[in-house]
């Protein structure tokens, strides 16, 4: 029988990066992933990006694994224009502003992980095992046993569920959640435009919801995620290319020239999830099988590195006699429950106001994004949050 201090079922950012972090503390961990083992990245862009805060790259520079990821294909944005198409209400900042090099970057998931991968395969103490699956998961008031597919068994000290929004360990384990449909599709792709992005991520809060057009390591290219109706996504993505492409323009008012999509245009449907309970005794949840929210402000992966980030803090502390005590898995469970919370409100928030075309709201989301705009300290703090700082 194998023994690890901690098995990590899931093998995404989130996972992996929680994976690196106790590697490098002289913990033993063993990851377990149903999908295949990450790889180099495709010659096109893939679709799924995430916007990584400042905070997210500190914590990638504490683990040694930054200078890797900006290695492959990464955009630093300076710039942000965020504007409602219904009002005259705008607010752009950039970086000099803070006295920084740049707000965050604009990665693609893939490249995060095939770093991550690689960065873990240099350590004796980590064991990684893709295109498998467990078979079941029993745990006693000390260790959890997790049998693999093939038998085989694993003993650990503690099993981190991070195995995605449609957790199968949370639904195991009956851990309550609460969540609601945010009648949201997004639609994920990649766009060659015939103007420079100059390193500037834009949004436009439209009345059927948010597009965000986000620069890529290409100066001609963005990746798009275009949130809006049920119904308008679908009349959206019948559209032929020519036509897709004309809609684009005139939901972006023309501000990065002709757009081209790629072919590969997807779309999923947006809810927001939270785990009322993130421990059972041995079992913790982490990233998206504990909380989901809207990714108008881009904050899902970064969310889910901070879960990652104290998790780390907490098991590494030589000061705890016991590993992975109740204490310290309750302190956690507490501390990231608390964020968690205050973002899916803040989303939830933004995108109530910023939905529709209601007079009234036209006239509140015009004027508070003036008042945001034009006066230093309450705008210093809105930046301050918009890049994790």
């Amino acid at each position: 029988m194998k023994q690890v201090q901690v098995c990590i079922v899931g093998g995404g950012a989130v996972g992996l990066t929680l994976a690196l972090g106790l590697a490098k503390a002289n913990i033993s961990v063993q990851v377990i992933d149903s999908n295949s083992q990450p790889r180099a990245l495709a010659e096109t862009y893939a679709n799924r990006v995430s916007a990584i805060s400042l905070a997210s790259q500190t914590l990638f520079e504490r683990l040694a694994v930054w200078q890797d990821i900006i290695e492959m294909r990464v955009a630093p944005y300076t710039h942000m224009d965020v504007r409602d198409q219904d009002s005259f209400g705008k607010i752009a900042f950039n970086s000099q502003e803070l006295d920084l090099p740049e707000l965050g970057h604009i990665i693609e998931n893939d490249a995060i992980r095939f770093a991550l991968f690689n960065k873990l395969s240099q350590f004796s103490n980590v064991t990684m095992a893709f295109n498998t699956s467990y078979q079941s998961i029993h745990q006693t008031d000390t260790d959890v046993l997790v049998t693999l597919e093939s038998g085989e068994p694993i003993m650990a000290k503690l099993l981190v569920a991070a195995d995605g929004a449609n957790s199968a360990i949370r639904q195991q384990f009956k851990m309550p959640l609460t969540f609601w449909d945010y009648d949201h599709h997004a639609i994920v792709a990649t766009v060659k435009t015939q103007l420079f992005h100059e390193f500037t991520a834009r949004q436009v809060f439209l009345p059927t919801g948010p597009l965000a057009f986000l620069p890529l390591s290409d100066e001609h290219h963005h990746s798009i995620v275009w949130s809006t109706s049920p119904n308008e996504a679908a009349r959206l993505m019948a559209l032929s290319k020519n036509e897709f492409n004309k809609a684009l323009n005139v939901a972006i008012d023309g501000q990065c020239g002709l757009c081209e999509v790629a072919d590969d245009r997807a779309v999923f449907p947006l809810r927001m999830r939270y785990a009322k309970q993130w421990l059972n005794n041995k079992v913790v949840l982490m990233g998206d099988a504990a909380h989901t929210i809207h990714p108008l402000a881009g904050l899902g992966m970064n969310l889910g590195l901070k879960d990652a980030a104290l998790l780390i803090d907490l098991l590494s502390d030589k000061q705890n006699k016991e590993f992975a005590s109740h204490r310290v898995l309750r302190e956690y469970e507490r501390t990231r429950k608390l964020d968690a919370q205050k973002h899916i409100a803040m989303m939830q928030g933004l995108k109530e106001l910023f939905e529709g075309a209601h007079p009234l709201k036209k006239l509140v989301r015009g004027v508070g994004l003036s008042l945001v705009d034009n006066l230093g300290p309450i705008k210093h703090l809105f930046v301050k949050e918009a890049v994790g700082k």
